[in-house]
């Protein structure tokens, strides 16, 4: 899709209605490509085509019926709306049930076919935006710090830096951002990652059981050469963290011993979002050597359908389940289990537990895709607080298409900019 202007491939040999076609579709914000012939457009139409074509059918050589079939051979995913002066139910019919987005004949209404142009838009739009958001996703693997936010970003970025500095790291994070996993990928990066990660899961010690970390055959003593993750340390008890502080600063377990034992060990602390104020000083600013601060998923919305479609990359193979079934995601606006409520979701969906995603897959493919573009525009103008030119933005459309969306979806955009 085009930054500006969403695109339409305009095919018709008659150049009088070609131009004053194309003058309807720009009009109503389109960007407008025209082609007198078929040979003309399958030159200028790949897989790559951001755009949707709409082509008359009766045409000298190649006939719109063969360019249709040319085109959807190369993508089946492209929509092709097709125009004729000849009313052929039986053609109708036929090019319908072979893919075809839609079939008009003329003279047709321009109310019909601006929108079957938007229905095609928005469903090419959602098409592009999968397959970027799986290359994606495939290209991040299965274990890494997905999403394009720029806190995100940041994180990826510091992220080889300290993989081989050797500097203790405290990370703050509400529950379900991805703290351990944060972890992971430092060990993971520098040449501890040959060595053991050992968890200590802070807020599960039963009493008593510290003896068994600190003793020279313990747990602590399993992350010499590697890693030691300390996860909820803010929910760990008094007398623990006492311990830990002299272990963080002499490096060694068995200090009772004649001859403690020596612990050369990388430590990652995670602590819950405000959890300073629950660790001991003379613990936290040891260990605090590099401070990370892993967002709630609200802060960074954005990564929503590029983690989705992560997760459907991890749990989908052999289901059936596609992008079209976990879309309605991207359109909620509250996740106070972050990452992992948006994995459980995913999860939800691919098993057919889902509700939504139920009844919205039973839906026709017309009314999914304005079910989607509601959605999308919905949560535009929330994002933008209101503000139209915000939320064209957001959306990558002009300002009279998007308003021509809105009245023809229905959207009470006065009340949703009230609220």
């Amino acid at each position: 899709m085009s930054a500006e202007r969403p695109i339409v491939a305009l095919v018709d040999d008659d150049d009088d209605l070609r131009l004053a076609t194309g003058q309807l579709l720009t009009l109503a914000g389109y960007e407008v490509r025209g082609f007198a012939d078929a040979p003309a457009a399958l030159a200028a139409v790949d897989r790559a085509f951001a755009g949707v074509v709409v082509t008359d059918v009766r045409m000298p050589g190649v006939s719109g019926i063969e360019l249709f079939r040319a085109l959807t051979a190369r993508d089946a995913d492209l929509p092709v709306v097709l125009m004729t002066g000849h009313g052929d139910v039986d053609m109708a019919v036929s090019v319908l049930k072979a893919g075809a987005w839609d079939f008009l004949s003329k003279p047709f209404d321009p109310d019909a076919l601006l929108a079957a142009v938007a229905r095609a838009t928005t469903a090419r739009a959602l098409t592009i935006e999968n397959r970027r958001l799986r290359a994606l996703a495939e290209d991040s693997g299965v274990d890494e710090l997905v999403g394009h936010s720029a806190a995100i970003r940041r994180l990826r970025a510091t992220l080889p830096m300290l993989a081989d500095a050797d500097l203790d790291v405290v990370v703050e994070g509400e529950t379900g951002t991805g703290k351990q996993l944060l972890a992971r990928l430092i060990h993971r990066g520098g040449r501890r990652g040959r060595h053991r990660f050992v968890t200590v899961d802070c807020a599960a010690l039963p009493p008593g059981a510290e003896n068994a970390l600190f003793d020279a055959y313990g747990t602590l003593s399993q992350a010499d050469r590697g890693t030691l993750f300390l996860d909820n340390l803010d929910r760990a008890d008094e007398r623990v963290q006492h311990r830990l502080a002299q272990f963080v600063e002499r490096r060694a377990v068995a200090l009772d011993a004649r001859e403690p034992v020596a612990v050369n060990a990388r430590i990652v602390a995670a602590i819950d979002a405000g959890g300073q104020a629950r660790v001991l000083p003379a613990l936290f600013h040891r260990l605090a050597a590099v401070s990370l601060r892993l967002p709630p998923l609200a802060e960074r919305l954005e990564d929503v359908p590029l983690l989705a479609m992560h997760f459907l990359a991890r749990h989908a193979r052999g289901t059936g389940t596609t992008a079209a079934d976990v879309a309605h995601l991207a359109a909620r606006r509250t996740w106070p289990g972050n990452v992992r409520e948006l994995e459980m979701a995913v999860e939800r969906a691919v098993l057919g537990l889902d509700t939504e995603a139920r009844a919205n897959a039973e839906l026709p493919l017309p009314e999914r895709v304005r079910g989607f573009e509601r959605a999308l525009i919905t949560d535009a103008v929330t994002r933008a607080g209101g503000d139209v030119a915000r939320a064209t933005q957001l959306l990558q459309i002009p300002r009279e298409t998007f308003y021509y969306r809105v009245k023809r979806l229905g959207i009470d955009l006065r009340g949703l900019r009230a609220r």
